[in-house]
């Protein structure tokens, strides 16, 4: 008889997540925890279903019907199942909603994401307006802009799928992405003072919601403000939108984005007219959260089923887990994983502690600094893990049809979306001149007093964060040094708060007799902490990149 690989098998992601799990039993009051497990339970189960159903469907994708039978242009999006379903999913479980209540205090956001984090794998990318109608609440709460607030906030929170709104963040346009300096829509007020906005988003992912936030030039001028708007007028009709396509890109495939033109939408500044840059950053804090628990989401399925597939492929007259570098390098992908894991989790519990004004100044300065890293680093590290993962599958990890492929080409966006590698790193460079290097410090020695671990251990961690303090002083006065070796920097602040909050997490469930994030770090400290620049990396870096083609000297030796 001919032999068939089993597949791998997906059992229900919340029971099975020992991450997960524990990580909430060590940091969430106990009632808070006991009050959300159903939901997370009920979340991870769906997961699990999803991921099976999958495999059994053909793979679709949403369709832009841009005229009628008769003419008549409609610019109509068919949306997939999945995400026809996204809507009552996110109003059932408090997707947004968990993140804006006060029920559980500081630790709203780590229910909330606790609840993105299970939901995600399982939503087709839906977790996307959803982040951008968090951040859009949260911005719109720091305007202060009391109508907007009244108007849209309880909407965009709302748990009725009837009220539920969604938002979108419509920055991007052909002359810039992350540079929005470069925004070309304009805005103009006619004769009775009501703003109308004119201009092409060339990248738009929330297209499908009821409204937005974007930046535009008030009459054409140098200053860029954040105007809201609706996407529909009272007949349900385009509000001057104008859908010109949906976007073919290398994932996020059953996301609809579009590139549209604006032709006079009517819209409301949200705030002062000259710092729509400065109102756009609480969404951007919110949403690269967002980007960061999603990666973590992508990274624990592939290694859960890269791991499930390793005990039921034999290879060379063994299971591959019995095979020692496949297990090594599986295991050196859940160390990074777990690592990751508490970075995020612990920029999710600072942003709680800072939606519930509790955050003191020393932490709302790390929450800062952390956040563009968490984001940074865990993008790079998700595509990183996927890539892995097809590998650990062999030939099969390259069948579209084994949902492989699909988890590498989804963990491509982490990096792009929110701010590329580059423009974080250099965003935390800007934040630390804002904070100073002090409150970093502070911080990884209350953790590490907490940890009690290895001596050795402790002085290799605190001695990496003293090396990037040395290197951004070494290159205070040379700003091209200090722009080129940013990356470096940021994943080496970036790796060395991971390894200390995996210390003090390891040493809390040690007492509840869970020994293996201690075997993560470990692991985690082996592989190492500097990322540091050992050359001055800018020193050279066009010459090197210079095409001329080669012209051999007319000396000869």
């Amino acid at each position: 008889m001919t032999f068939t690989q089993a597949g791998p098998v997906l059992s229900d992601t919340f029971t099975s997540d020992r991450v997960l799990r524990a990580w909430l039993a060590d940091a969430l009051p106990a009632d808070t925890l006991a009050t959300i497990t159903p939901d997370l339970a009920a979340l991870g189960a769906h997961a699990a279903e999803a991921w099976a159903a999958s495999r059994t469907r053909p793979a679709t994708e949403p369709v832009l019907v841009s005229w009628d039978a008769w003419g008549r242009r409609i610019d109509h999006i068919e949306l997939t199942p999945t995400w026809r379903e996204g809507l009552a999913i996110a109003a059932r479980f408090g997707l947004v909603a968990a993140g804006h209540e006060t029920t559980h205090g500081a630790f709203a956001r780590c229910d909330q994401f606790a609840r993105v984090y299970l939901h995600h794998v399982a939503s087709a990318f839906y977790t996307c307006p959803l982040a951008m109608s968090d951040g859009a609440a949260t911005a719109l709460k720091a305007s202060g802009n009391r109508m907007l607030i009244e108007r849209a906030v309880p909407r965009l929170a709302s748990r009725d799928p009837s009220t539920l709104w969604l938002s979108g963040q419509w920055m991007t346009e052909t002359a810039g992405g992350s540079d929005v300096s470069r925004t070309d829509t304009l805005a103009r007020r006619d004769a009775d003072g009501r703003w109308h906005l004119h201009g092409r988003k060339w990248f738009t992912s929330a297209v499908v919601g009821d409204m937005a936030l974007t930046l535009a030039r008030p009459d054409g001028g140098d200053t860029l403000a954040l105007f809201y708007l609706e996407t529909r007028d009272a007949d349900g009709a385009w509000n001057g939108i104008r859908i010109d396509r949906l976007k073919d890109k290398l994932g996020t495939r059953e996301l609809p984005t579009a590139e549209i033109h604006l032709d006079g939408v009517p819209a409301q500044p949200v705030g002062e007219l000259d710092h729509g840059v400065r109102l756009i950053a609480p969404m951007l804090n919110v949403t690269r959260t967002w980007n960061a628990v999603c990666a973590l989401a992508t990274m624990r399925r592939c290694l859960t089923l890269a791991t499930d597939y390793a005990t039921r492929r034999e290879a060379f007259g063994k299971p591959l887990i019995a095979h020692p570098l496949h297990a090594a390098t599986l295991a050196d992908q859940q160390a990074a994983f777990e690592a990751a894991f508490g970075l995020v989790f612990h920029v999710a519990h600072l942003l709680g502690r800072s939606d519930a004004a509790l955050a003191d100044a020393g932490e709302r300065a790390v929450l800062r600094v952390l956040t563009p890293l968490a984001k940074l680093w865990t993008g790079k590290l998700a595509v990183r893990i996927a890539s892995e993962t097809c590998e650990a599958f062999g030939g099969a990890g390259y069948i579209e049809d084994t949902g492989i492929p699909l988890m590498l080409r989804d963990a491509q966006v982490y990096p792009i979306w929110e701010g590329t590698t580059n423009v974080l790193a250099l965003d935390t460079l800007r934040a630390i001149a804002g904070t100073g290097f002090t409150p970093l410090v502070h911080a990884l020695d209350a953790l590490l007093g907490e940890a009690g671990i290895d001596a050795a251990d402790a002085h290799a961690i605190r001695s990496t964060l003293h090396a990037a303090s040395a290197w951004l002083e070494a290159a205070h006065h040379d700003d091209g040094t200090r722009q080129a070796g940013a990356r470096d920097f940021a994943l080496t602040l970036a790796r060395t708060f991971a390894a200390a909050l995996l210390a003090r997490h390891a040493a809390r469930v040690a007492r509840l007799g869970e020994r293996r994030p201690a075997l993560a770090l470990a692991r985690f400290l082996a592989a190492g902490l500097d990322r540091l620049p050992r050359v001055d990396t800018g020193r050279d870096a066009r010459a090197l990149l210079d095409a001329a083609p080669f012209a051999p000297s007319s000396s000869t030796p």
